[in-house]
């Protein structure tokens, strides 16, 4: 707790801590999902940089091609999102806008989530595609779409639903 603001930011909600310390601990959480996230798209993102170099790759068909530029665009994009909060940060850094910067980071977050799960059913389609042909490359796409799906949008909906609702001011905090 600061020692200047004992007040707690939203009572009764388990925690005993002020605005500026729940914001700082939000965009913490933040950041470490940020790094997870940083980690596999930058090894999808450097698997994708290296397939012009290999031999095969001019077996490409125009439709492979085009796969792999979106791909290659798609995973620079989720990159520089991922990196946009703490640029942001940089800039804002003793600035007092913790606040706004966790509520920009969880809105970049998401965009990243969207755009990464993009890529992963890309890639999969890409590889498919490739190796045995484009309904395997379709269909396992698809597959691989809706595990994300599933897993990213359905399962949290569903516990979300299963949780009692939080006191009405803490829903501002977006935990």
């Amino acid at each position: 707790m600061s020692t200047f603001d004992t007040t707690d930011a939203f009572p009764g909600d388990g925690r005993q801590e002020t605005a500026n310390e729940r914001y700082d601990r939000n965009w913490s959480e933040l950041l470490q999902e940020f790094r997870v996230l940083q980690t596999g798209t930058q090894i999808l993102a450097a698997f994708l940089l290296t397939l012009p170099f290999q031999q095969r790759f001019k077996e490409l068909s125009a439709f492979d091609v085009a796969v792999y530029l979106t791909l290659v665009v798609i995973a620079v994009v989720v990159t520089l999102l991922a990196l946009s909060p703490v640029a942001l940060h940089r800039l804002l850094f003793r600035r007092g806008a913790k606040e706004q910067l966790v509520r920009f980071g969880n809105r970049i977050l998401m965009s990243c989530l969207g755009a990464s799960s993009l890529l992963f059913t890309g890639i999969v389609l890409f590889i498919f595609d490739f190796l045995i042909g484009p309904p395997a490359g379709v269909v396992a796409g698809a597959i691989v779409f809706v595990f994300v799906m599933v897993l990213w949008i359905v399962v949290p909906i569903t516990m979300r639903r299963r949780r009692p609702p939080v006191a009405r001011s803490s829903r501002t905090a977006r935990e």
